[in-house]
């Protein structure tokens, strides 16, 4: 066994801080969580201190894409990456960025579309040992019309059969999840504008329920208003970026889905990057508060807020959630909300509460030791001195 301690530990979620606190691990698992006074006499026990620092779980980001390269230089070159590169390489690709993100804290990642379920094999290889890198969750190919929003990752579907057929392959291939494009995108060339919808809620509904006879949820990428109206109508678990767009420059919050939203326990993404502060800064004020506005109005309503960030775009890396998460804070977010909100919150929200977000006996063992108190400013979790992936230090 090891006991991990720290000037303080936030063990989630927000309000539970241990001064000098510690967590004494024992193989893969947390077996106990206290101050360092009451755990550091266990016998058989190695005990690392790290001074001025503080020890919380592991972060979570719940919208990546494990197979786009964030160094490219536009969308289009993007695409054309992953069109063109083959799948070892792809899967080679996704493990050397899947292990930046684990390095920069990031515990647990969930990613939102790759092609040919190159991440389920990767999950497979960290699961047994056989590669270093974050637990994952993995959708496989995002369901999509013919020649719609990321239809180059193979996803492409225009009848209710081709559906089911995407889901079961889907399934076949060993994802967590099943991810729908409800509504167009922007990184895709002639695929329909973000705030016009895919799939109807008929349509929307089919994938649900294939999903469910699979025992999979489902995750709705949905800008356009009528898309996440008809993407919770359908009974999705997460809904991905929910911008509540109705054309170019136009936003339209609809009320009674939030509360939909909140009452039925379905969680929204903004998978917003690093970048939030340029963009912010390009737009008018007004616009600014129609894009980014609409988190802590959602979170005034009672719709529950996970963090992801669409690493993987031109832009957005794998090793910067820190960055993105100081967004929230910019919004009014109280900063120990944020650090709930990377952790307990979206653990829970893709159904791993009793495994990882909270530093609790008999959950994993997933550790992240920064420099300083996140509670008083986030930029603290940029500085990491130490990070353990299921009770395994990573180098």
């Amino acid at each position: 066994m090891k006991l991990i301690s720290a000037d303080r530990v936030l063990a989630g979620p927000a309000g539970r801080c241990l001064e000098d606190g510690a967590v004494l691990v024992e193989g893969a698992r947390i077996a106990a969580v206290g101050t360092r006074e009451q755990l550091r006499h266990r016998e058989h026990t190695r005990h690392e201190h790290w001074s001025g620092a503080t020890l919380l779980p592991g972060l979570i980001n719940a919208h990546v894409h494990l197979v786009f390269d964030d160094t490219a230089p536009d969308p289009a070159a993007l695409v054309e990456r992953v069109r063109t590169t083959s799948d070892e390489r792809l899967h080679e690709q996704a493990a050397g960025r899947a292990l930046r993100a684990l390095r920069s804290g990031t515990t647990t990642l969930r990613d939102c579309g790759d092609r040919d379920g190159i991440t389920a094999r990767l999950r497979d290889e960290i699961r047994t040992g056989a590669t270093t890198g974050p637990r994952l969750i993995t959708t496989g190919p995002p369901l999509t019309v013919p020649d719609g929003h990321c239809w180059f990752l193979g996803g492409s579907a225009g009848t209710d059969e081709e559906l089911r057929e995407r889901v079961r392959r889907n399934a076949e291939l060993g994802v967590d999840m099943i991810k729908v494009m409800a509504s167009g995108g922007q990184i895709t060339p002639g695929s329909p504008p973000s705030w016009q919808s895919q799939f109807d809620r008929d349509r929307l509904r089919l994938v649900v329920a294939e999903a469910e006879r699979h025992g999979l949820p489902v995750a709705a990428h949905a800008h356009g208003t009528t898309a996440i109206r008809d993407a919770v109508a359908a009974g999705v678990r997460t809904v991905e970026h929910c911008s509540w767009t109705t054309g170019p420059g136009e936003v339209h919050r609809d009320a009674a889905t939030a509360a939909e939203m909140a009452a039925r326990g379905v969680h929204a993404c903004a998978a917003s990057s690093r970048n939030w502060r340029r963009i912010i800064d390009s737009l008018p004020p007004e616009v600014a508060e129609q894009v980014y506005g609409r988190l802590p109005w959602l979170a005034e309503r009672g719709v529950g807020l996970i963090t992801g960030t669409d690493a993987g775009l031109p832009a957005s890396p794998f090793d910067d959630l820190a960055g993105a998460l100081q967004l929230y804070v910019h919004l009014g977010f109280a900063a120990d909300r944020v650090v709930e909100m990377a952790t307990t919150t979206s653990a829970a929200a893709l159904g791993l509460g009793e495994v990882t977000g909270r530093l609790a006996p008999g959950l994993d063992a997933d550790l992240l030791v920064v420099d300083g108190d996140p509670r008083t400013g986030l930029a603290a979790l940029g500085a990491v001195r130490a990070v353990f992936a299921r009770g395994a230090a990573v180098g």
